[in-house]
């Protein structure tokens, strides 16, 4: 089956949607930040779409320069933030906002984050999609213990992209995402700065998620994709966002747990997608759809010098929408502004596949009995070295999903090219630097992976529906001196 609205239809009826399983306790926290087990409450009732303005993440300053190195502090601490109008929810964050502040990096140039774990349980920052050393990666196992402090470092030796950074503690990092853990982390380069694309307040990043709140405003968690209906943009349900009438980069990256989305302009316009997870596409690809599923990124340009002041355009979801996840955001159209940007036909040139010499297999699936994520039959062990990479080397995996629930599959460190999802070649605008693929369920995506870094020692690849990898759909491999 590969009709996508068909596959999240049968999710429904097959038991509950991207449910796991396997005794964990629903859990919900209040203003005084105690997890309780319980059953699932009654969920606060639909929010007016369209009343409050979406935000813009504000983006963090270093706290000091010193040669070609960023200094930043940026704590994980708890706050209270207001998401139903009138009632306090306290949320899990990064520097105390939700979502946490964008970092604006440039390759070639170091930046360096110290950190305090201000809650009660150990953390672990995953730059996600960063080349980076194992030390730096933000393991699962790699834990900052409550009050306790670190530093993060990463070098940006990468292109232009847009990455996010997010909790990765094992069997934590799923509520921890959920209930605030993370934000943007942007790369910018000089073939980037060239090509003329919206930038400075007309370059914007837009984080999507899903969430279910209770009637007191507190977030509900537990492992059911259906128990999360409200839409948050930047931290707002719904919101909108008063655009000029001319062209915005719009960063997209799907902050969910486990929602899949597929997005559109509500009058069917199209609009150009410029780029995918680990950077710009070769060209502008035109499209009137934009499917992201939980972890990917997009950058897409719409151009509303198109639309008279007064328009309104709402951003909807196509793929299993119900009445509240249906419509995500609105652009209000205002006045003409002055626009020198420009899409240029040509952005990127991606690097020369190599010539694989190894191929490996990996079978997803959910225990239904325990809740187990399984990779290849067995669940994540932190004493278990799956296999070994040579450095430098090249290689096909076949990433085979046999469930009747979509996964999808991450791999720390490397970016890769999807070859073909069962025999078909990508789509192009999945046909750029990925990090992460789609597997809906029933397919086989194969992807070609090179390993042509500086960095040896351990890493990480895991089902992107965060709750997935919490449950153990997770492995991990050694890369060794060839």
């Amino acid at each position: 089956m590969n009709n996508r609205r068909e596959l999240l239809k049968l999710m429904l009826a097959t038991g509950g949607a991207l449910v796991v399983t396997g005794g964990l306790a629903a859990r919900t926290m209040r203003p005084d930040s105690e997890p309780v087990a319980g059953t699932v409450p009654a969920l606060a009732g639909p929010i007016t779409p369209f009343q409050t303005a979406m935000p813009i993440p504000e983006v963090l300053q270093p706290t000091s320069r010193s040669g070609k190195t960023d200094y930043y502090t940026l704590d994980v601490r708890q706050a209270v933030t207001e998401i139903i109008r009138g009632k306090d929810t306290t949320v899990l964050t990064y520097g105390g906002t939700l979502p946490g502040p964008v970092i604006r990096a440039r390759s070639g140039r170091t930046v360096v984050i110290r950190q305090t774990n201000r809650i009660d349980e150990g953390t672990s920052m995953h730059l996600h999609g960063a080349v980076v050393d194992p030390e730096n990666d933000g393991g699962p196992m790699d834990l900052v213990a409550p009050g306790a402090t670190r530093t993060y470092t990463y070098p940006n030796q990468q292109v232009a992209t847009t990455l996010w950074y997010h909790d990765h503690a094992h069997m934590t990092d799923a509520e921890h995402v959920y209930r605030g853990m993370s934000g943007f982390y942007l790369i910018g380069d000089a073939n980037e700065d060239a090509l003329g694309l919206p930038s400075g307040g007309y370059d914007v990043p837009v984080m999507i998620r899903d969430v279910g709140l209770d009637d007191d405003g507190s977030l509900y968690f537990d492992h059911l994709f259906t128990s999360r209906p409200q839409i948050l943009v930047n931290g707002k349900p719904q919101p909108y966002f008063r655009v000029r009438a001319r062209k915005y980069r719009l960063r997209m990256v799907n902050g969910s747990n486990l929602r899949p989305f597929e997005f559109k302009l509500s009058n069917g316009d199209s609009f150009q997608q410029i780029g995918t997870d680990r950077g710009l596409l070769p060209a502008p690809v035109t499209t009137t759809s934009l499917p992201l599923s939980p972890g990917e990124r997009a950058d897409i340009v719409v151009d509303f010098s198109r639309y008279a002041s007064g328009t309104r355009i709402v951003l909807e979801n196509t793929l299993f929408p119900t009445d509240t996840t249906a419509q995500i955001m609105r652009f209000d159209v205002g006045d003409t502004a002055r626009d020198t940007s420009r899409v240029p036909g040509k952005l990127a040139t991606l690097p020369a596949l190599g010539t694989p010499t190894v191929t490996r297999t990996f079978t997803l699936t959910l225990d239904p009995a325990t809740g187990a994520g399984l990779i290849n039959g067995r669940q994540f062990d932190m004493d278990r070295v799956d296999f070994t990479v040579r450095q430098g080397a090249t290689e096909i995996w076949e990433i085979s999903n046999i469930d009747q629930i979509p996964h999808n599959f991450h791999i720390h460190l490397v970016d890769f090219r999807v070859l073909d999802i069962d025999g078909t070649p990508p789509a192009p605008g999945q046909a750029g630097l990925k990090d992460i693929v789609s597997v809906m369920p029933g397919q086989k995506a194969r992807i070609q992976v090179g390993f042509d870094y500086p960095y040896l020692g351990r890493y990480y690849y895991h089902c992107h529906l965060i709750d997935h990898g919490a449950m153990g759909m997770m492995g991990q491999f050694d890369i060794v001196r060839s």
